[in-house]
C-alpha cells in the first residue's frame, strides 16, 4: 500500500501546477484523500480535502477560488490543480488518505505519500 505525490516544481508567481496523488495496492475512490502542505518553520495545514462518496469537498480559505481538487477513478488518482500561485503557497505538498471521511487532523490519516516540493518565486 502506497501513496505518491508527484507534481511540484518552480513557478512564478501567478503561475500554475497540477499535482497528482496515485496510489497503489488500493482503490483511492475507498478512501477520503487530502493535500496537506507544509512550509519550513510552519505547522503542516491541510489544503484540500475530498470524501469518499457521497461526495464532500474541503478548501482551506487561502486557497479557495485558486485550487481544485478532483478524482480520476480510472487512473485510481487524485489531483490539485493549482491556479494563480502565489509565493506563500511555497512548501511541501503531501497527499494522505484515511477511510471515508476528511478531517483537518494530520494524525488521523492512515497512508501519506512522500512529497513533492512547489517552489512559487519570480
Amino acid at each position: 500500500v502506497q501513496l505518491q505525490a508527484s507534481g511540484g516544481g518552480l513557478v512564478q508567481p501567478g503561475g500554475s501546477l497540477r499535482l497528482s496523488c496515485a496510489a497503489s495496492g488500493f482503490t483511492l475512490d475507498n478512501y477520503a484523500i487530502a493535500w496537506f502542505r507544509q512550509a519550513p518553520g510552519k505547522e503542516r495545514e491541510r489544503v484540500s480535502c475530498v470524501s469518499q462518496s457521497p461526495t464532500k469537498i474541503y478548501y482551506a480559505e487561502s486557497v479557495k477560488g485558486r485550487f481544485t481538487i478532483s478524482r480520476d477513478n480510472a487512473k485510481n488518482t487524485v489531483d490539485l490543480q493549482m491556479n494563480s500561485l502565489r509565493p506563500e503557497d511555497t512548501a511541501v505538498y503531501y497527499c494522505a488518505a484515511r477511510l471515508r471521511t476528511c478531517t483537518l487532523v494530520p494524525e488521523l490519516y492512515e497512508y501519506w505519500g512522500q512529497g513533492t516540493l512547489v517552489t512559487v518565486s519570480s
